[in-house]
């Protein structure tokens, strides 16, 4: 008689089958408790930077503060030592020097800190029915009729033609003025209902209302527009012209804040991907001395596909892990191919009222645990990088090892969609990488949910991936 024909049925279903489980019935009170002190600091970095500009800035401040200074390419570092490299102000590498250094490759967190948003034309100003109003262009993938009928909130930069560069943040504090993006009464609107969600708004109806009162002067031109412009100049010392080399972004004017009578989730705009991005910062401040040189990278522009000098798609990355190898005397190409790499982005969590689009046995769901998915894209897997099954091995007993809780899924059903991550970026650079990241409800939604102890659980693999001995 085998071992197997002795063992009863309950015995060989927990010793051969993979039931997924909770992830509150794995862990104590105590880590339950963590994670909710945890979603605490998460909360705060959702309120203070809602940009890729804030984001660098809050990161820099915080890794200041915990002993990293600005890299130098021409200086030699010691184990221990912790570095940054702040690229435009809109995409940063820190990195902590391991015993190894870069001999046997470094260890890389890639998240990204562009969210979908409302960004402006060059020429945005415009007066029409007595109101003013900004003509924009999205930015990332979002469902357009979302972004009517809620407040906004001003943030980015203008650099006048001078080179002074001037910040800007208004609707954020109690007090501050808000905009928005009207839409039509449903009295008035029975021609747009009969139109598809998708139709129903085209990108040039999101232009968003800033004011409605004249210069008081019978023979004033555009009287609406100049007063609005007075008042910009008036605090700003801006004339309309400098729109022309601003990077100005309007966002949802929410707080973050705790969801459900439980307080088990956090709702609030652009956990894709901040909800990777904070915990990867994290898990480097928190970093001891490594054995691999470890790196976050938090990059630009991955809603937009990569593209440009502070996305991932460019070698902003590869230059700063070729300047570390340099130093010791390595060649680049050598340690970049011995590399591996966590692409931290957001998966998409189940939801049982959209359950049509998820196939339920391989979906991530809030709880369950750090998200792992072995390749994403579209349909036939187009546009992924499918991690082979030995770096897979790798990340399961790593996070095993660690207690980390974790589950697998895809992202939807095979021909429902899909979607695309830095992996692929990171892959074409001989790396070894796979996408991990925190379950997401209402991704791209101007308010998205994620679980608090889905995101505790990030920080805690993304540590466990840099202290791997």
């Amino acid at each position: 008689m085998s071992n197997n024909e002795a063992k009863t049925a309950k015995d060989l279903a927990k010793e051969l089958l993979n039931p997924r489980k909770n992830g509150f019935f794995q862990v104590t009170d105590e880590q339950i408790a963590a994670a909710d002190a945890f979603n605490e600091g998460y909360k705060a970095f959702l309120d203070a930077a809602k940009t890729e500009r804030e984001s660098v800035d809050y990161a820099v401040e915080a890794a200041e503060k915990n002993g990293f200074v600005e890299f130098d390419p021409a200086k030699k570092y010691q184990p221990g030592d912790k570095v940054y490299y702040n690229n435009r102000g809109k995409a940063l590498c820190l990195a902590v020097i391991g015993t190894e250094g870069c001999k046997n490759g470094v260890r890389i967190a890639a998240a990204h800190i562009d969210n979908p948003r409302i960004d402006l034309k060059p020429i945005p100003l415009y007066e029409s029915g007595e109101m003013v109003y900004l003509k924009t262009h999205y930015y990332g993938g979002i469902k357009k009729y979302q972004w009517t009928a809620i407040p906004l909130a001003m943030h980015g930069v203008i650099v006048k033609r001078d080179g002074e560069v001037i910040k800007v943040k208004v609707g954020e504090e109690p007090g501050d003025p808000q905009f928005t993006i009207t839409d039509i009464l449903p009295h008035l609107g029975a021609d747009q209902m009969q139109k598809t969600l998708g139709a129903a708004f085209t990108g040039e109806d999101l232009n968003i209302l800033i004011g409605s009162r004249p210069v008081r002067e019978d023979e004033a031109a555009q009287a609406y527009k100049l007063n609005i412009m007075k008042i910009l100049n008036e605090k700003y010392g801006v004339v309309e012209a400098d729109f022309i080399s601003a990077e100005i972004e309007f966002v949802p004017a929410f707080r973050a804040t705790d969801i459900g009578f439980d307080r088990s989730l956090v709702g609030a705009y652009g956990h894709d991907d901040r909800v990777c991005a904070y915990p990867a910062l994290e898990a480097i401040l928190d970093c001891g001395t490594p054995v691999q040189t470890v790196i976050t990278v938090l990059a630009d522009k991955e809603e937009v596909g990569s593209m440009g000098n502070t996305g991932l798609n460019s070698e902003f990355m590869r230059y700063f892990i070729a300047d570390l190898a340099q130093a010791e005397g390595y060649e680049p190409r050598h340690v970049i191919s011995k590399s591996t790499c966590i692409s931290a982005d957001v998966t998409a969590a189940y939801d049982p009222h959209y359950a049509y689009a998820y196939e339920a046995q391989n979906s991530c769901y809030i709880n369950g645990g750090l998200g792992v998915s072995k390749y994403t894209g579209a349909r036939g897997k187009g546009g992924t990088s499918d991690a082979n099954a030995e770096y897979v091995a790798k990340i399961r007993k790593l996070f095993d090892d660690a207690g980390v809780v974790w589950q697998i899924g895809e992202l939807g059903k095979v021909d429902q969609g899909g979607g695309g991550t830095v992996a692929q970026y990171v892959a074409n650079l001989n790396i070894d990488v796979i996408d991990i990241g925190v379950p997401v409800l209402s991704m791209h939604a101007p308010f998205e949910v994620v679980s608090k102890f889905d995101v505790y659980m990030a920080y805690m693999g993304f540590k466990a991936f840099f202290e791997e001995k």
